[in-house]
């Protein structure tokens, strides 16, 4: 089937094309343009991404070198700086991000029956937010500190698959605190924060909306004793509390009761508290489901250290966002076909194999299959000792 076609061209399968063409129509994507479409620049983008290009002059000169690869994929003649610049400084980047929300619900849907391994039947969400350093002279608009410059990368990720659902990119000095006024969760679901989102009056309205939340609580929490909960102290949980919050502020913030779990990491010993408006669910259950939260941690690892998102080829807010989107893009291609073609290996590994056999002319299936076979350790027993005379 794909007989022909290069490692690059195949994981370029999975993007929708009609509906990218669709969306090309609907932000004029292609006005007034006749050399470099919309989809060349999206071709010239996720191999950024995927080689980890350094900066546009090394994306060029890399992407020219293979010219006739890139042919019959959409990219039909030689790519300038400036071309490429400009694409990226005037093309609208919500199409890109409407292209993110399409490969998102596609995604959704093959991890949709993932076991995270909690017993839970609701949504789990974790929310957080990652800052992106960026130079104050190249990057004026991007307020963070008066000598820095930032952007934030506001992020919600469905624990089922590690999926991000959720993007909004601000600059640096947007708290994170403000993104829970905007974000629609849907009733039922269950969203896992940092003590960063820590302020009542939004968990209450979140607690109206009938969402469960599970939240780290600060160290000065002031609360009222309502009742207890036996919990067993061999698994780490050190009390399981029913409070009402105790200063006048935090009272009319959040009126009702909560629920406070106390827990001591085995393997750490650093000692957590949580809060959380879900009376139902064990005690330990509550604290695994904050340890679950690590996973948003792993994400932005994996996106900042295996993606270019730390060199930008634009320096406008609009290359940003296309810049970051298609990122998303491409991590969301990877997940897409590791799910669809039941590759067994992890999403590092394979975009280290898409990086090196991007143009080989291998199936995917194939080429993952080559590359773990002979992952055990090596025989060392006809290995010479190195103190042996």
């Amino acid at each position: 089937m794909n007989r022909g076609k290069t490692v690059f061209a195949q994981l370029l399968d999975f993007v929708p094309f009609n509906h990218f063409e669709y969306l090309t129509e609907r932000f004029a994507a292609n006005h007034g343009i006749k050399h470099f479409s919309a989809w060349s620049q999206f071709i010239c983008m996720a191999y950024a991404q995927l080689t980890r290009r350094d900066g546009l002059r090394d994306l060029v000169a890399c992407l020219n070198s293979q010219k006739s690869k890139l042919y019959h994929i959409g990219i039909r003649s030689k790519v300038s700086r400036s071309t490429l610049a400009d694409a990226n400084e005037r093309r609208d980047w919500r199409l890109f991000e409407a292209l993110g929300h399409r490969l998102i619900s596609i995604a959704l849907e093959l991890y949709r029956d993932e076991d995270i391994g909690l017993g839970l039947k609701e949504p789990l969400y974790a929310m957080d937010s990652t800052t992106i350093d960026l130079c104050l002279t190249l990057f004026p608009w991007a307020e963070f500190r008066s000598t820095k410059a930032a952007v934030k990368a506001h992020t919600i990720i469905d624990l089922r698959g590690s999926i991000p659902v959720f993007l909004s990119i601000t600059t640096g000095k947007v708290h994170d605190v403000n993104l829970l006024d905007v974000i629609p969760f849907p009733a039922g679901t269950i969203v896992v924060i940092d003590r960063g989102y820590l302020h009542f009056a939004r968990l209450y309205a979140l607690h109206q909306r009938q969402v469960t939340f599970v939240i780290r609580a600060k160290n000065n929490l002031r609360f009222t004793w309502i009742a207890s909960r036996e919990v067993d102290k061999a698994t780490g949980l050190r009390c399981d509390q029913t409070i009402l919050l105790a200063t006048p502020k935090s009272k009319t913030a959040y009126p009702e009761r909560l629920r406070r779990v106390s827990f001591r990491d085995p393997e750490t010993g650093k000692h957590l508290v949580f809060l959380t408006n879900r009376f139902d669910l064990p005690a330990l259950t509550i604290a695994n489901i904050y340890k679950n939260r690590w996973q948003i941690e792993l994400f932005f690892k994996w996106l900042k250290q295996n993606l270019a998102i730390k060199h930008f080829y634009g320096n406008s807010l609009n290359a940003v966002k296309s810049q970051i989107w298609i990122a998303i893009c491409v991590y969301l291609l990877v997940s897409i076909a590791k799910k669809q073609l039941n590759l067994p290996a992890s999403q590092q590994i394979l975009l280290n194999l898409f990086e090196v056999n991007m143009f080989d002319k291998t199936p995917i299936n194939q080429m993952v299959a080559n590359a773990i076979q002979n992952l055990d350790e090596p025989d060392i027993s006809k290995q010479l000792n190195l103190f042996d005379f």
